[in-house]
């Protein structure tokens, strides 16, 4: 799908409202992920999906053929650009929430797996039929819900 546009001018104003609802879309997943709801951003994937991949094809052809922009009024260009900043901006917070979503789910994925480790290397019972610990490296398996 591509931006229908009869000029230039036109074209940049729907650059710009692109721009500024992407923006506001993975700005709200970061939030989600700063408040530690990443379900919460889960629905908004189809939506920031629909839009990146609008806002990439359109500007892989502005970069292409520059002339599409070009005989917009320069006020319009200076509004785009300064979309474009905050929308570089808010990916920036974006990659930043979801680096320490990525960090918190390792550290948490280690220490069950540890807890479980541990927990296997206990005796079991008393007596000749207690079970000995299991081999120090032994493969333990987990299973996570995707909802947690």
């Amino acid at each position: 799908m591509a931006l229908a546009a009869k000029d230039a001018a036109e074209r940049v104003d729907q650059l710009i409202i692109l721009t500024e609802r992407l923006t506001e879309v993975i700005g709200r997943q970061a939030q989600c992920f700063e408040l530690h709801r990443p379900q919460d951003a889960a629905g908004l994937m189809d939506e920031a999906a629909r839009l990146a991949n609008l806002y990439r094809h359109e500007s892989t052809r502005v970069k292409a053929d520059n002339g599409l922009i070009q005989e917009a009024p320069i006020e319009l260009r200076r509004k785009l650009v300064a979309a474009t900043e905050a929308f570089d901006g808010v990916l920036e917070r974006h990659g930043r929430a979801l680096t320490a979503a990525k960090f918190v789910t390792e550290g948490l994925v280690r220490t069950i797996a540890e807890e479980v480790a541990s927990q296997r290397d206990q005796l079991s019972g008393y007596g000749p039929s207690a079970r000995a610990p299991v081999a120090a490296g032994a493969a333990t398996a987990i299973t996570l819900n995707r909802r947690a």
